[in-house]
């Protein structure tokens, strides 16, 4: 038992979720009327379609999965994952904290035309308009295809490579057409990942290449 709890003892940082919840709960609470509108034009222009809730809720399957990888394979690289997802979701509450965003997109979805829109419209039930910028769901989506990418467990593996790029697009497309966030909601959670890729897998690497350079220089 001990070998166990001290192989995967790096599972303390899923208590990460005492935090995020109460606080986007909080949120979800309290930001009901009176927000910023995110909106482009763009938004005009972007159809509803409702097939896209498959991939929407396959983030709910792709983030956990990737996490359980990580969990798995290299503690190292689930750290990585953990403070890149972690310290962004974090980071992206606070901005709706300060700053409180919603969008105003949807549209009457017929719930007896096909099981699709049925989901969506239970979708609209259970989740507000509200605390959208920048988007989470975007946000981890990138985040965790970036993480893939970077890993050198899988890094050889381009079907895998392939089909979470695929995924993540679907799942970043599928927020806009489902009216479930703005142009500028996405774009707002891609840069966010942006930010938190340089942040934790390029800027870590400085020193490390610098004491390296070092060490040739003294052979």
């Amino acid at each position: 038992m001990k070998k166990i709890v001290k192989k995967y003892k790096h599972i303390w940082t899923l208590l990460y979720v005492f935090i995020y919840l109460p606080w986007f709960m909080y949120l979800e609470k309290n930001v009901t009327t009176v927000y910023r509108v995110m909106h482009t034009r763009l938004d005009d222009i972007i159809p509803f379609c409702e097939y896209f809730i498959i991939p929407y809720l396959l983030w709910f399957a792709y983030i956990p999965a990737v996490f359980i990888f990580f969990f798995f394979k290299s503690r190292e690289e689930y750290y990585k994952l953990s403070a890149n997802l972690f310290v962004g979701m974090s980071i992206a509450l606070l901005i709706c904290t300060l700053f409180p965003n919603g969008q105003d997109l949807r549209t009457y979805v017929d719930p007896d035309k096909n099981m699709f829109t049925y989901i969506v419209s239970t979708l609209y039930k259970g989740d507000t308009n509200t605390n959208v910028f920048p988007s989470i769901h975007v946000f981890n989506s990138v985040g965790a295809c970036l993480a893939l990418y970077k890993s050198k467990c899988i890094k050889h593996r381009k079907p895998v490579l392939f089909l979470a790029s695929l995924l993540t697009s679907l799942i970043v497309l599928s927020t806009m057409f489902l009216k479930q966030h703005s142009f500028l909601d996405v774009i707002g959670g891609m840069l966010l990942a942006g930010i938190m890729y340089i942040f934790v897998y390029v800027l870590q690497y400085q020193p490390n290449k610098k004491a390296y350079k070092e060490k040739e220089d003294l052979a």
